[in-house]
């Protein structure tokens, strides 16, 4: 049993659980508001930052070591399931891609709208809480047009983003995706093959605990839970 701190609508967290799913592990799911940079919290991450899991009494901090842990630690036994690929140039490639969705994606789009629209809901003042900025989510909703039409390429191109099959850069993307999907702020009907792409990804038995939570007072948009939009 690994136990996972997280935010439900933390991107990098919800990467995470959906590599737990494909790869079979079970999480005890922690909730954690890094906001509030509580003490016991910044002894597992100094960094403050979700996510963090713990196997037996061993942090591992943030999302891109945890994948690359659970890969090293149980890639080979998944065999042909395995969400990072053989070959030195196809993990380049996920590698490359994961870091596309989870630094620069995160940065323009998942990360302004999550803040802005759920985490100052519960944020003090002193702790950056208040109104969301309208010129932030602007920007963001703005950035994420040029980024679909990425993922759209790549779908129209291969049979999945980084290559033939399933790896970590489909479940980084569809995780960033997911959380502002559920605010209703993506695009779907400017890119078709992004959206059959996604479809298929949120399909999967590893997406239905994302699609099951909801937040209170933030509700589902019509598109979130809909598999086939």
């Amino acid at each position: 049993m690994f136990t996972l701190f997280h935010h439900p609508f933390c991107p990098h967290s919800r990467f995470i659980r959906l590599i737990a799913g494909e790869y079979g592990l079970d999480l005890k799911l922690v909730e954690e508001r890094s906001w509030e940079r509580r003490e016991a919290f910044l002894l597992l991450n100094a960094a403050g930052t979700t996510p963090v899991l713990v196997d037996e009494e061993q942090p591992i901090p943030g999302a891109a070591i945890i994948a690359e842990y659970i890969d090293e630690a149980y890639g080979a036994e998944i065999g042909p399931k395995r969400l990072m690929p053989e070959t030195v140039a196809e993990r380049v490639e996920v590698r490359r891609l994961m870091a596309w969705f989870n630094e620069k994606f995160f940065e323009e789009v998942s990360h302004p709208l999550v803040t802005e629209r759920i985490y100052k809901r519960f944020m003090s003042e002193e702790n950056g809480g208040g109104a969301p900025s309208a010129d932030v989510m602007r920007a963001a909703k703005a950035n994420v047009r040029y980024h679909l039409a990425y993922i759209g390429w790549l779908a129209q191109t291969r049979n999945f983003l980084a290559g033939d099959r399933l790896t970590y850069a489909d479940l980084a993307a569809a995780a960033h995706l997911s959380a502002i999907d559920y605010l209703g702020d993506v695009p779907w009907s400017e890119d078709d093959a992004a959206k059959a792409w996604y479809a298929r990804v949120k399909s999967r038995p590893s997406f239905r605990p994302l699609l099951s939570e909801w937040l209170a007072g933030v509700p589902a948009s019509r598109t979130y839970v809909d598999l086939d939009f």
